[in-house]
């Protein structure tokens, strides 16, 4: 599956999830739910996954973890805040540089449509 045909499957799943759910609530209550929607449609995903820093070859401890990332290919970073930042998008541009993955969508359910506050962030795609 490539991370195009990933990306469809999850942005349907953002629709549903929103539209059951609305916005304004926890970031880990929408993880919750996408990730049972995923394991629904037979998806691999890892929730809260390290992400690894390597500065001078040495691999520090950062903290770093992406929300959910599936098929091993595409990371998802979920908000929920009154605006998205740019910050949001350079950290998710990082974790893909960091993990060497192509797609990232970053989204906030903090909207009336959710349609608008789904980015797609790419890493040399």
């Amino acid at each position: 599956m490539t991370e195009n045909e990933i990306s469809k499957i999850v942005v349907d799943i953002f629709i549903k999830v929103h539209s059951a759910l609305g916005p304004g609530l926890l970031e880990s209550v929408y993880e919750q739910v996408i990730c049972y929607e995923l394991a629904q449609r037979n998806l691999n995903y890892k929730k809260q996954q390290e992400i690894k820093v390597v500065y001078n070859g040495v691999l520090l401890d950062a903290g770093f973890r992406a929300d959910i990332i599936i098929e091993d290919k595409v990371i998802i970073e979920i908000k929920s805040v009154e605006l998205l930042a740019p910050v949001h998008h350079k950290q998710l541009l990082t974790y893909l540089k960091l993990t060497d993955k192509k797609l990232g969508l970053l989204v906030n359910f903090n909207v009336n449509l959710v349609k608008d506050g789904i980015v797609r962030i790419v890493n040399n795609l």
